[in-house]
């Protein structure tokens, strides 16, 4: 019999599921106040529906062997935005709804086989919100739920902010036949690779400079529009910056703005944010999302009137960084009441007791075998972290 987990998966002991629902109910609680309502979507759904018409690629989902193609999901806005555009359709918009759940991602390594990488998420999705509006409160809300974690000026959390058109406004100019291979070298910071394109040498430098446009908004807002001129792509987007800039300010949060950002999946159409923090070693990703109008617009029956946009916390990343930092919330257990008595006859007794503690809502646990004396229940209580002892002698 196998004693250890399958490839990428992972035992959470009482400690992590306490931490992890404790990140959870935090982000919840600030998603409620925002006007979200919880939803679960089914962890199986159908493959076409899980490869969100092509933005997931079928070698990330996780395949289930059924009479029809199935698989688990590898993350969470698919399925909420087929839910929204069905069961919920007739629901006014904007529709907000919030999430909690487990994702399964399936990674094959070269010689290693196939990996299934379960994490936890925590997330939103906005329906009907159409432009600045729409992005505007996304953001906002990625800002307000993450000044409710307990993150420090040592984690530097960053939010990175990209847009889907602004690289393709950037390739316009590229022939066709190579945009593909210089978006994947632009996305990759790939500069020896764009060095050797066959491009022309004014197009050559302006790709290499857009490389270096990353950091301060303002600045490489700037930058853009010197290489663009004024567009309302640039427009907008300063528009954004100026709406949640003071917030994040308050919140700890920098801002950086990357035009060759590229998310992990190709949900996105529109604005895309990932909210970074410096771990010990490298830097975590805690939240990532953006706007994936064409995604819901191929479930709905609006067709181009048709608008999503949403964000999710990787809620075990989170844990993670806060053991790193020994910033984890204080242990409940000292609520804790321990049950204990002397001889067998007084098991009754004592489960009395431990159900009239539980019935005036005081948490207890009972010790299962006699204890010689108070004080070694009282010993007994300590190892167990547990501050008081309720004796049954």
């Amino acid at each position: 019999m196998a004693l250890q987990p399958a490839s990428g998966a992972r035992d959470l002991l009482p400690r992590d599921v306490g931490v992890n629902r404790w990140i959870a109910e935090q982000l919840a609680a600030v998603y409620k106040r925002w006007g979200y309502e919880e939803v679960t979507p089914p962890s199986l759904e159908r493959i076409d529906t899980l490869e969100a018409g092509g933005a997931i690629q079928s070698h990330q989902v996780v395949q289930v062997v059924a009479d029809e193609a199935l698989g688990l999901r590898p993350e969470m806005t698919a399925s909420i935005a087929r839910a929204a555009s069905t069961r919920l359709a007739a629901m006014q918009r904007p529709l907000r709804l919030h999430y909690r759940g487990s994702t399964f991602q399936a990674q094959r390594a070269e010689d290693q086989g196939l990996r299934i990488v379960e994490d936890l998420q925590s997330g939103v999705e906005l329906m009907g919100a159409n432009g600045i509006a729409g992005d505007a409160e996304l953001l906002r809300l990625l800002l307000d739920a993450g000044s409710h974690l307990p993150l420090s000026a040592e984690h530097q959390p960053t939010l990175l902010i990209g847009h889907q058109r602004l690289l393709s406004v950037l390739l316009e100019a590229v022939e066709p036949a190579l945009r593909s291979t210089v978006r994947r070298h632009v996305c990759g910071l790939n500069r020896v690779a764009l060095s050797h394109l066959e491009l022309p040498e004014q197009q050559r430098l302006q790709l290499l400079q857009l490389l270096q446009l990353r950091g301060e908004p303002a600045a490489v807002l700037n930058g853009l529009e010197a290489l663009l001129g004024p567009t309302d792509l640039l427009a907008e987007l300063k528009g954004l910056i100026s709406i949640i800039e003071e917030q994040a300010s308050r919140a700890g949060i920098r801002l950086q703005l990357d035009p060759t950002f590229h998310p992990d999946f190709e949900l996105y159409d529109g604005v895309m944010v990932k909210l970074v923090c410096q771990g010990l070693d490298a830097p975590v990703a805690i939240a990532s999302g953006g706007r994936y109008d064409a995604l819901v617009q191929r479930f709905s029956p609006d067709g181009a009137a048709a608008s999503g946009v949403g964000f999710s916390f990787a809620v075990e990343a989170v844990r993670q960084l806060l053991e790193q930092a020994d910033q984890l919330p204080p242990r409940q257990d000292g609520q804790l009441v321990l049950v204990a008595f002397s001889q067998p006859s007084q098991l009754h007794p004592a489960l009395n007791l431990l159900e009239q503690l539980h019935q005036s809502g005081q948490p207890a646990e009972l010790w299962p075998e006699p204890c010689a004396n108070e004080t070694e229940a009282k010993q007994i209580a300590t190892q167990r972290g547990v501050a008081t002892v309720r004796w049954v002698g």
